[in-house]
């Protein structure tokens, strides 16, 4: 088999890579960098940038038999609040490429993974939320351009599955976290960003950490490996339509912070501050996932936090990313 991972210089695409080679897979990795912080385990490691007229890379598709569609200008809720235009205009960029370069190469299947962002605002406007079950993304009112981008590419990968017959699979994704992923610069998650917090709390003895808003919202959160083995239970699923992929272990942004004071081993206060929060609450309806493949993510956030928190006070304690 072979594959093409895009987005493989990114977190959850790193992690994918590796996956893929346990099969024994030829895996191309795709991305405008290399992973930052360990070399990538795919067999070609392609710098290109997707949203490059697909002429100039067309060809890396020729012979693929997977697509895992990765590929995306993202970040945490300090990113994407503060930047629609560029995120809509060069995801939309990538993910028609994408597509388009898919279809004429005559790959046998297409993952693209979407997000929970495309659920509408007013059904998440309470921290104790109902669960966001797949179909009640319409009528569409996704959150900021980031959701909206998401959401046009759901049904672009379900006309092109309609009109090109190419097998696609939608993944929506809920907080996904875990080590070597972005922990600093401003597009890190709500995990890295508590992590690094705590951690410089840590280092320069002071008794507080910063929270935006009141700490209130919620929000559920898969931990890395629960996410790639569900991305691979469901390319081989055969299922067409969008699937929610995350826990539903809904815990508030103070919580969360938290179950990674104690997972430090410290006791700081929270000092509430401005700042983007998103929408007010957010939980993950697993039903469909889980009749569908028999499976669930099972990782739960505090296990999850103490495989994550270490690696981010080691980054912290070193001072910079570590360069491959």
């Amino acid at each position: 088999m072979k594959f093409i991972v895009t987005g493989a210089g990114g977190f959850i695409g790193h992690h994918l890579v590796s996956h893929l080679k346990k099969s024994g897979a030829e895996v191309i990795g795709i991305d405008i960098k290399h992973p930052e912080f360990e070399q990538s385990k795919a067999d070609r490691f392609e710098i290109q940038d997707l949203r490059e007229p697909i002429t100039t890379w067309k060809h890396l598709f020729e012979g693929v038999d997977d697509v895992w569609a990765l590929a995306a200008d993202m970040g945490g809720m300090g990113f994407i609040s503060q930047n629609h235009a560029q995120i809509m205009t060069s995801n939309v960029m990538i993910n028609i490429h994408t597509l388009e370069a898919a279809k004429l190469a005559k790959v046998k299947r297409y993952l693209y993974t979407s997000s929970a962002c495309v659920y509408p605002t007013h059904l998440q406007s309470k921290t104790n939320v109902k669960p966001l079950a797949e179909d009640m993304a319409y009528p569409a009112d996704p959150q900021d351009g980031y959701g909206w981008e998401k959401i046009y590419t759901e049904k672009m990968c379900q006309y092109y599955h309609a009109e090109y017959a190419l097998d696609t699979r939608i993944v929506r994704f809920h907080n996904i976290y875990g080590p070597a992923g972005t922990w600093r610069g401003g597009r890190e998650k709500a995990p890295a960003a508590l992590c690094r917090k705590v951690a410089e709390a840590i280092e320069t003895g002071t008794d507080a950490i910063e929270i935006w808003g009141d700490g209130e919202q919620t929000r559920t959160f898969c931990y890395i490996d629960d996410c790639v083995t569900g991305l691979q239970k469901i390319m081989d699923s055969g299922y067409n339509e969008p699937l929610n992929l995350g826990r539903d272990e809904m815990v508030s942004i103070n919580e969360l912070a938290d179950v990674v004071a104690e997972v430090a081993g410290v006791k700081l206060k929270k000092v509430h501050v401005d700042g983007p929060q998103g929408v007010r609450g957010r939980n993950s309806d697993n039903a469909l996932f889980q009749r569908l493949m028999g499976w669930s993510p099972a990782i739960d956030l505090k296990t999850g936090i103490a495989q994550t928190y270490p690696w981010i006070q080691q980054q912290v304690r070193m001072g910079s990313k570590s360069p491959t």
